[in-house]
């Protein structure tokens, strides 16, 4: 029996991501048995996973460095048969490297994959999704094809959201980590002056998302819109994106939950591009973005804190009017 772990301690949206590679590997020789290893806070997305026989969390921001030597003292003591490291930073190269693992995968960014056995190449923009850029870490191990992503929320969870599903519905999840990846409060007032009366509207997010919401309901004037940011858990919410008419997100963790769900979404785009590889993966979904040929577009792989211009065109000029409810 095999034991295969992957590595990716990055963001909400990333960890989504990465389990298409379990996906990938659980369909092609099911008898390997996978583990995961996140940052805390993100074992909550792989509760209850099928596929998965262990999630190994590190504490990256409570005692980084000791709770970083019990990870790495848990995974030599399991003596996996491969790990794969989907990241490319320092941390998870030394977890790599001293795993004990016979097979050590990782990108060739990583400023320790000299002591890795096997070695990709990263490259942003040359019309692979990011899904397709980690299976690549693959090669050589094991051939599998490169499967959607996938969370399995459970049925505690689809009960805690039934209610909600009443009548046709759709999502919102107006909040970003970074500003420039944020379609502007004006937008998503404008988008819920677009919703027909018949369709509630859902505002989603996390907690500290509540008052961003708050802002939105009380500038749409609708009645039948709600903020439930904060009420839900991530698979909880995953459940809820599941069945809306459509879910409205930015770049951000909410559309890769949705592609997780085969959910419908629109997703926005403002100072990135979907040609960075993170666009959506659902069989029903579209991309809005800026139709003027800005030259600051995009101004960088990752979202900032404000448009490094000043004027963050490439939110505000988002056309709206294409967007139709069935």
């Amino acid at each position: 029996m095999k034991r295969y772990l992957i590595i990716q301690t990055a963001f909400l949206g990333d960890v989504v991501l990465a389990t298409s590679m379990i996906e990938s590997i659980h369909a092609t020789a099911p008898d390997i048995k996978i583990s995961m290893l996140v940052r805390d806070g993100n074992q909550h997305l792989l509760k209850d996973h099928p596929y998965l026989e262990h999630v190994i969390v590190w504490k990256k921001n409570s005692g980084k460095i000791k709770s970083l030597l019990h990870v790495i003292n848990e995974i030599r003591k399991i003596r996996f048969d491969a790990v794969i490291n989907l990241q490319r930073f320092f941390s998870s190269g030394l977890i790599t490297a001293v795993s004990g693992s016979p097979v050590r995968s990782g990108f060739s960014k990583n400023p320790l994959s000299f002591l890795f056995s096997h070695k990709t190449v990263h490259v942003i923009g040359d019309g692979r999704h990011e899904t397709e850029r980690n299976i690549s870490l693959l090669k050589g191990i094991i051939d599998v094809s490169c499967l959607k992503p996938k969370l399995y929320p459970s049925e505690k969870d689809k009960t805690k959201t039934s209610a909600f599903k009443d009548q046709p519905y759709v999502t919102m999840a107006p909040a970003s980590v970074w500003f420039t990846k944020q379609l502007p409060v004006q937008k998503w007032i404008e988008l819920c002056g677009r919703v027909p009366d018949h369709i509630k509207v859902y505002l989603i997010g996390a907690p500290s998302d509540k008052q961003l919401c708050d802002k939105i309901l009380s500038g749409s004037g609708r009645n039948n819109i709600l903020n439930l940011a904060g009420e839900f858990s991530i698979l909880q919410t995953a459940s809820l994106m599941e069945n809306a008419q459509m879910n409205f997100v930015n770049d951000s963790g909410p559309l890769h939950l949705a592609s997780a769900m085969n959910a419908p979404v629109t997703a926005f785009f403002c100072s990135t591009v979907p040609a960075f590889g993170f666009g959506p993966l659902s069989e029903k979904s579209s991309i809005i973005e800026t139709k003027q040929p800005l030259t600051c577009r995009p101004c960088g792989l990752h979202g900032k804190k404000e448009c490094p211009e000043k004027h963050f065109r490439c939110g505000t000029e988002i056309d709206l009017t294409d967007i139709r409810f069935n």
